[in-house]
């Protein structure tokens, strides 16, 4: 077997380590540094998909290994940061024996994290378009918590106070792990933003998609990620409805 055969195996498990040491890190509170490491997950996933593209290495076993690597990453991390997050909305913590059931409502993102990565590996309509919210944009836009709590500004000078204080509320973080639960399995057709070209014709609404995030990083820091998962699910819905 030829090297190259292997590397896109090789960045899927880099994918999994990376969760799984985000998950040591949420058991040690290091909420920001367990979601550093789900977006670096998030891009191993990205090289692994490209890389088979490019190499035209694509194998039943590469998307069976991938969805076992995002099911840790994208459905189990996820979810126990909203679990901890929850926790902290409530002022308990997992280490002082109080018991409550209400954190545990976060654990509905890995099953229905595992139900979507199931449907997606045996659903053929999607090709060129998920139907239900990706995975990993779901647990990127959950790691995005933490970050906006330790935030201190914006670019644009914002003030991300009322923000912050929403990311603490229980209720709203009940509602999120509801919610995003939900979009996971829903039938709403999303755009894939996977390239099979570069050509502009062909991905002009990718590009338009990329460009826009790049400069709302820029401008609001981690405050964008909400944003830019709402601004893929509105220009998707945009996108399918011109092409009808």
């Amino acid at each position: 077997m030829k090297i190259k055969e292997h590397i896109p195996n090789i960045l899927t498990l880099l994918n999994l380590l990376s969760g799984c040491i985000a998950i040591v890190f949420i058991f040690e509170d290091q909420l920001a540094m367990a979601s550093y490491l789900l977006g670096l997950a998030a891009l191993f996933d990205f090289l692994d998909g490209f890389f088979a593209r490019l190499l035209k290495v694509q194998s039943p076993i590469g998307k069976d290994l991938d969805s076992l690597a995002d099911m840790v990453s994208f459905g189990l991390v996820p979810g126990m940061i909203l679990f901890k997050l929850i926790g902290y909305s409530i002022g308990i913590s997992i280490n002082t024996g109080i018991i409550t059931l209400v954190p545990y409502i976060a654990f509905l993102i890995p099953l229905f994290s595992a139900l979507r990565l199931a449907k997606f590996n045996n659903d053929e309509r999607q090709t060129d378009v998920f139907i239900g919210l990706p995975t990993p944009a779901n647990a990127l836009l959950i790691a995005s918590f933490p970050l906006i709590l330790i935030q201190q500004s914006t670019l644009v000078g914002i003030n991300i106070l009322p923000i912050q204080s929403l990311f603490l509320s229980t209720v709203f973080l009940i509602v999120m792990s509801v919610l995003l639960s939900y979009l996971l399995v829903a039938e709403l057709p999303l755009l894939s933003l996977k390239f099979k070209t570069f050509n502009w014709k062909e991905n002009k609404i990718r590009f338009l998609f990329l460009g826009i995030s790049c400069v709302l990083l820029i401008l609001l820091y981690y405050v964008a990620i909400p944003v830019i998962i709402l601004l893929y699910i509105l220009l998707s819905l945009f996108f399918q409805k011109s092409n009808i």
